[in-house]
Protein backbone atom coordinates (compact mmCIF):
# COMPACT_ATOMS: atom_id res chain seq x y z
CA UNK A 1 0.00 0.00 0.00
CA UNK A 2 1.43 3.35 -0.90
CA UNK A 3 1.58 6.43 1.36
CA UNK A 4 -0.94 8.15 -0.47
CA UNK A 5 -3.35 5.14 -0.38
CA UNK A 6 -2.81 4.35 3.29
CA UNK A 7 -3.45 8.57 3.78
CA UNK A 8 -6.32 8.47 1.86
CA UNK A 9 -7.83 5.21 3.52
CA UNK A 10 -7.37 7.11 7.18
CA UNK A 11 -9.10 10.27 5.50
CA UNK A 12 -12.36 8.49 5.40
CA UNK A 13 -12.64 5.66 7.73
CA UNK A 14 -11.64 8.54 10.67
CA UNK A 15 -14.76 10.92 9.35
CA UNK A 16 -17.20 10.64 12.11
CA UNK A 17 -20.12 9.47 10.91
CA UNK A 18 -22.36 7.50 13.49
CA UNK A 19 -25.90 8.53 13.89
CA UNK A 20 -26.49 7.59 17.26
CA UNK A 21 -24.61 10.31 18.70
CA UNK A 22 -26.63 12.84 16.52
CA UNK A 23 -29.56 10.88 18.13
CA UNK A 24 -27.94 11.39 21.44
CA UNK A 25 -27.43 14.91 21.09
CA UNK A 26 -30.72 15.43 20.28
CA UNK A 27 -32.28 13.49 23.15
CA UNK A 28 -30.19 15.74 25.26
CA UNK A 29 -31.37 19.35 23.85
CA UNK A 30 -35.03 17.82 24.14
CA UNK A 31 -34.37 16.65 27.67
CA UNK A 32 -32.15 20.24 29.00
CA UNK A 33 -35.12 22.19 27.59
CA UNK A 34 -37.63 20.13 29.91
CA UNK A 35 -35.38 20.10 33.13
CA UNK A 36 -34.41 23.04 33.00
CA UNK A 37 -37.26 24.84 31.54
CA UNK A 38 -36.76 28.80 31.89
CA UNK A 39 -33.60 28.11 33.50
CA UNK A 40 -30.80 28.32 30.08
CA UNK A 41 -30.22 31.10 27.68
CA UNK A 42 -29.30 28.54 25.40
CA UNK A 43 -26.86 25.12 24.82
CA UNK A 44 -24.95 24.04 22.22
CA UNK A 45 -22.47 21.69 20.91
CA UNK A 46 -18.69 22.69 20.24
CA UNK A 47 -15.05 21.28 20.10
CA UNK A 48 -13.99 19.09 17.27
CA UNK A 49 -17.37 17.28 17.18
CA UNK A 50 -18.92 20.65 15.97
CA UNK A 51 -15.69 21.72 13.62
CA UNK A 52 -15.89 17.69 11.82
CA UNK A 53 -12.46 16.89 13.20
CA UNK A 54 -13.54 14.54 16.14
CA UNK A 55 -12.34 10.67 15.58
CA UNK A 56 -14.46 7.53 15.71
CA UNK A 57 -14.24 6.03 18.95
CA UNK A 58 -12.28 3.35 16.95
CA UNK A 59 -9.91 6.06 16.09
CA UNK A 60 -9.49 7.31 19.56
CA UNK A 61 -10.81 5.94 22.51
CA UNK A 62 -10.68 9.44 24.04
CA UNK A 63 -13.11 10.69 21.99
CA UNK A 64 -15.90 12.93 23.46
CA UNK A 65 -18.23 15.55 22.45
CA UNK A 66 -18.42 19.15 24.24
CA UNK A 67 -21.56 20.71 25.03
CA UNK A 68 -22.10 24.00 26.41
CA UNK A 69 -25.16 24.62 28.47
CA UNK A 70 -25.66 28.25 29.29
CA UNK A 71 -27.92 29.46 32.34
CA UNK A 72 -29.45 32.85 33.27
CA UNK A 73 -28.90 35.15 35.81
CA UNK A 74 -25.58 33.49 36.88
CA UNK A 75 -24.82 34.66 40.47
CA UNK A 76 -22.80 31.95 42.08
CA UNK A 77 -19.32 29.90 41.12
CA UNK A 78 -19.23 27.59 38.70
CA UNK A 79 -19.63 24.52 41.49
CA UNK A 80 -23.15 25.43 41.76
CA UNK A 81 -24.10 24.85 37.66
CA UNK A 82 -22.11 21.76 37.69
CA UNK A 83 -23.91 20.39 40.70
CA UNK A 84 -27.29 21.57 38.59
CA UNK A 85 -25.62 19.41 35.71
CA UNK A 86 -24.73 16.23 37.78
CA UNK A 87 -28.66 16.26 39.04
CA UNK A 88 -29.69 16.47 35.20
CA UNK A 89 -27.99 13.43 34.20
CA UNK A 90 -28.48 11.08 36.84
CA UNK A 91 -32.15 11.91 36.77
CA UNK A 92 -32.38 10.76 32.97
CA UNK A 93 -29.11 8.49 32.86
CA UNK A 94 -28.61 7.11 36.28
CA UNK A 95 -27.45 4.06 34.57
CA UNK A 96 -24.77 4.94 33.12
CA UNK A 97 -21.37 6.41 34.37
CA UNK A 98 -21.32 9.96 35.44
CA UNK A 99 -18.17 12.04 37.33
CA UNK A 100 -16.87 15.31 37.44
CA UNK A 101 -14.12 15.56 35.45
CA UNK A 102 -13.04 19.84 36.26
CA UNK A 103 -14.64 21.79 34.51
CA UNK A 104 -17.24 19.58 33.14
CA UNK A 105 -19.61 16.92 33.97
CA UNK A 106 -18.79 13.58 32.00
CA UNK A 107 -21.31 11.62 30.90
CA UNK A 108 -20.17 8.06 29.50
CA UNK A 109 -22.83 6.40 27.20
CA UNK A 110 -22.41 3.16 25.34
CA UNK A 111 -21.31 4.67 22.28
CA UNK A 112 -19.69 8.07 23.01
CA UNK A 113 -18.69 10.11 26.64
CA UNK A 114 -20.76 13.84 26.42
CA UNK A 115 -18.70 16.60 28.25
CA UNK A 116 -21.35 19.16 29.62
CA UNK A 117 -20.03 22.41 30.51
CA UNK A 118 -22.14 24.76 32.61
CA UNK A 119 -21.40 28.68 31.42
CA UNK A 120 -22.99 32.21 31.57
CA UNK A 121 -22.93 34.71 29.12
CA UNK A 122 -23.24 38.40 29.06
CA UNK A 123 -22.53 41.18 26.56
CA UNK A 124 -19.25 42.61 28.83
CA UNK A 125 -17.20 39.36 29.12
CA UNK A 126 -19.18 37.08 26.65
CA UNK A 127 -19.06 33.48 27.35
CA UNK A 128 -17.56 32.43 30.59
CA UNK A 129 -17.16 28.84 31.63
CA UNK A 130 -15.33 27.36 34.63
CA UNK A 131 -11.96 27.79 34.94
CA UNK A 132 -9.50 24.46 34.99
CA UNK A 133 -6.26 26.48 36.50
CA UNK A 134 -8.26 27.95 39.27
CA UNK A 135 -8.01 26.57 42.45
CA UNK A 136 -11.26 28.51 43.87
CA UNK A 137 -12.99 27.17 40.51
CA UNK A 138 -14.17 30.06 39.31
CA UNK A 139 -15.23 32.04 36.10
CA UNK A 140 -12.76 32.93 32.92
CA UNK A 141 -13.50 33.78 29.75
CA UNK A 142 -13.91 31.84 26.59
CA UNK A 143 -14.94 32.04 23.14
CA UNK A 144 -16.22 28.37 22.05
CA UNK A 145 -16.72 29.06 18.04
CA UNK A 146 -13.55 31.34 17.78
CA UNK A 147 -11.35 28.88 16.52
CA UNK A 148 -13.87 26.92 14.01
CA UNK A 149 -14.12 29.84 12.04
CA UNK A 150 -10.13 30.15 11.74
CA UNK A 151 -10.14 26.54 10.80
CA UNK A 152 -13.02 26.82 8.13
CA UNK A 153 -10.98 30.02 6.44
CA UNK A 154 -7.79 27.29 6.26
CA UNK A 155 -10.00 24.44 5.37
CA UNK A 156 -10.91 26.12 2.26
CA UNK A 157 -8.12 28.25 1.36
CA UNK A 158 -6.10 24.47 1.31
CA UNK A 159 -8.39 22.48 -0.92
CA UNK A 160 -10.31 21.62 1.85
CA UNK A 161 -7.69 19.37 2.89
CA UNK A 162 -7.25 20.67 6.57
CA UNK A 163 -10.03 18.97 7.85
CA UNK A 164 -8.70 15.55 6.96
CA UNK A 165 -5.27 16.29 7.41
CA UNK A 166 -6.26 17.12 11.31
CA UNK A 167 -8.20 14.14 11.51
CA UNK A 168 -4.82 11.87 9.96
CA UNK A 169 -3.20 13.85 13.21
CA UNK A 170 -5.02 13.39 15.80
CA UNK A 171 -5.02 9.08 14.65
CA UNK A 172 -1.34 9.13 14.68
CA UNK A 173 -1.22 11.31 18.30
CA UNK A 174 -3.98 8.61 19.59
CA UNK A 175 -1.82 5.87 18.67
CA UNK A 176 1.43 7.31 19.96
CA UNK A 177 0.24 7.57 23.15
CA UNK A 178 -1.31 11.52 23.29
CA UNK A 179 2.13 13.66 22.29
CA UNK A 180 -0.24 17.02 22.03
CA UNK A 181 -3.48 17.53 23.91
CA UNK A 182 -5.90 17.21 21.39
CA UNK A 183 -7.12 20.86 20.81
CA UNK A 184 -3.43 22.04 20.53
CA UNK A 185 -2.49 19.82 18.10
CA UNK A 186 -5.89 21.41 15.95
CA UNK A 187 -4.48 24.34 16.47
CA UNK A 188 -0.83 23.70 15.30
CA UNK A 189 -1.85 22.26 12.11
CA UNK A 190 -4.05 25.56 11.39
CA UNK A 191 -0.97 27.57 11.88
CA UNK A 192 1.33 25.58 10.00
CA UNK A 193 2.75 26.89 6.25
CA UNK A 194 1.65 25.23 3.35
CA UNK A 195 3.65 26.43 0.36
CA UNK A 196 3.23 24.55 -2.58
CA UNK A 197 0.70 21.81 -1.32
CA UNK A 198 -1.97 20.26 -3.53
CA UNK A 199 -2.51 16.90 -2.31
CA UNK A 200 -2.70 15.16 1.21
CA UNK A 201 0.85 13.27 0.89
CA UNK A 202 2.46 16.42 0.47
CA UNK A 203 0.04 18.58 3.47
CA UNK A 204 0.85 15.35 5.88
CA UNK A 205 4.32 15.29 4.91
CA UNK A 206 4.19 19.12 5.45
CA UNK A 207 2.54 19.14 8.90
CA UNK A 208 5.04 16.59 9.83
CA UNK A 209 8.08 18.33 9.13
CA UNK A 210 6.79 21.66 11.00
CA UNK A 211 6.01 19.08 13.73
CA UNK A 212 7.80 20.49 17.10
CA UNK A 213 7.35 20.18 20.95
CA UNK A 214 8.32 22.91 23.48
CA UNK A 215 11.62 22.80 25.69
CA UNK A 216 9.63 21.11 28.47
CA UNK A 217 8.05 18.32 26.31
CA UNK A 218 8.79 15.01 27.98
CA UNK A 219 11.46 13.22 26.55
CA UNK A 220 8.83 10.54 25.36
CA UNK A 221 6.79 12.53 23.38
CA UNK A 222 9.97 14.14 21.52
CA UNK A 223 10.87 10.93 21.12
CA UNK A 224 7.61 9.96 19.08
CA UNK A 225 7.65 13.21 17.59
CA UNK A 226 10.99 12.22 16.17
CA UNK A 227 10.30 8.82 14.89
CA UNK A 228 7.23 9.72 13.10
CA UNK A 229 9.85 12.51 11.01
CA UNK A 230 12.12 9.44 10.44
CA UNK A 231 9.47 7.12 9.20
CA UNK A 232 8.79 9.60 5.90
Amino acid sequence: MTVSTYLESIKSNAYQRDITITNSIATIKNRLNGYFAGELVSHFVFGSYSRNTMLPRSYDPSSDVDYMVVFKNVIYQPQTYLNKLRDFVNYYYRTSEIKQSHPTIQLNLNHITFELVPASHNILFGYQIPSNQDFLNRWMNTDPNAFNTDLTNCNKNNNNLIKPLIRIMKYWNANAGYVFESYQLEKDIVSFNYFWCSTLKEYFYSAVEQLSGSYYLAQWKKDKIQHLKIQL
